[in-house]
């Protein structure tokens, strides 16, 4: 089945397409990409999200024209995707989320995600699945990460104990057990790390004075000195010692946190650079100091995705973190890096017409594995 999968994440860098071709179904699924492109937002609609997520107030109107916009997007981004390349029959569409609230043990989660379903399928002719982080709340879950499935049989390995590390505007991780363990697949387990790119971002933003939005291959904070008394002070936030499985976003690591950041930065006497690198640091510390924390072990290798993967100076520190582990790219395990999530959509779309559970409950607190996804059929 040819499958495009979808993916925006809290970066809000752009609109991340994956066409692949997929086979088999769990232990023997296979996964061919057969094209990748990144499509970015028009300023205006990425300047109104990240605003909305930083908390500026929308009407229901004005709500629901963004939802139009973003799902028109989304559509642009599978019609541009096709184009002399063989044609999908399902989409798997993430969307664009703009809240997301965890379950806790008072509330049960909600997490909010824009790119409506049905008007993709209906601009693209083609069957649609989003909305897939519902079900696993209803469930009792978080919602979140819904990776650790998908990972798990594309990346693990027979013999090694492996973690594949998205860094996206925030860090997710899958813990992946050697499949030649008995029962292996009940001890796959994954969280959000905390903060990945966001920070980062916001800082460069702000920083530049709107010049750059993101610190080119770490290049600016590796002219810097991390200040080692500040990454331990924001590692003492509350959320580093929660238990898994737990989830985050901007609501929590977005502008308000920066600000915090910024005033211990002045008071520090850091300059630009060195702020930057004690951010760098800090979130290459919060994964390790997560792997350390909740692991049930250290493992042999990490596989890193998403754009904080292309940071070399983000990489070089957490190679400083976690010494004497393999540290590489989901691209040499034969997964390409850069559209790793929305392949990861894709399977999740996939599995969902093939009526097999996406979630796993140790990574989101599921109460059962459950179906993940609203179906849009075509009319």
């Amino acid at each position: 089945m040819k499958v495009i999968g979808l993916m925006s994440g809290t970066s809000v860098d752009g609109i991340d397409a994956a066409l692949v071709e997929i086979a088999g179904t769990t232990l023997d699924l296979r996964v061919e990409l057969l094209a990748g492109a990144t499509y970015p937002y028009p300023d205006a609609i990425r300047s109104q999200i990240l605003a909305v997520c930083s908390g500026e107030r929308l009407s229901l109107l004005e709500l629901a024209a963004l939802d139009d916009a973003i799902a028109d997007c989304f559509a642009q981004a599978v019609q541009a995707i096709q184009v002399d390349r063989p044609l999908a029959v399902l989409v798997g569409s993430h969307g664009q989320t703009l809240y997301h609230r965890p379950t806790t043990d008072r509330a049960m989660g909600y997490s909010l995600q824009l790119g409506r379903g049905e008007l993709i399928a209906a601009m693209t002719q083609i069957e649609t699945i989003d909305n897939f982080r519902a079900a696993d709340i209803a469930a009792g879950g978080q919602g979140a990460p819904l990776v650790p499935k998908p990972d798990a049989y594309l990346l693990g390995h027979p013999s090694e104990h492996r973690c594949v590390q998205n860094i996206g505007g925030i860090g997710n991780v899958t813990y992946l057990p050697p499949h030649n363990q008995p029962d292996w697949e009940r001890q796959v387990c994954g969280w959000d790390t905390g903060p990945g790119n966001s920070l980062l971002d916001l800082a460069v933003t702000q920083l530049s004075q709107g010049k750059l939005t993101f610190d080119r291959d770490g290049a600016w904070a590796a002219t810097g000195r991390s200040c080692k008394s500040l990454v331990q002070k924001w590692l003492e936030e509350d959320y580093f010692r929660a238990v898994p499985p737990k989830s985050t976003g901007r609501e929590l690591f977005g502008a308000e946190y920066l600000q915090a950041c910024l005033l211990d930065a002045t008071a520090a006497d850091l300059s630009a650079a060195d702020l930057l690198a004690t951010l760098t640091d800090f979130t290459a510390s919060s994964i390790a100091d997560s792997y350390r924390r909740f692991l049930p072990r250290l493992p042999d290798r990490v596989l890193l995705c998403g754009g904080g993967s292309r940071n070399l100076y983000l990489r070089q520190r957490l190679e400083h973190h976690l010494p004497h582990i393999a540290i590489e790219t989901t691209d040499t395990a034969g997964l390409d890096g850069d559209y790793k999530e929305a392949i990861a959509f894709a399977v999740l779309a996939y599995w969902r017409k093939c009526g097999i559970p996406g979630n796993f409950p140790l990574a989101t607190g599921a109460k059962q594995a459950v179906l993940l996804g609203d179906v849009h059929p075509v009319y």
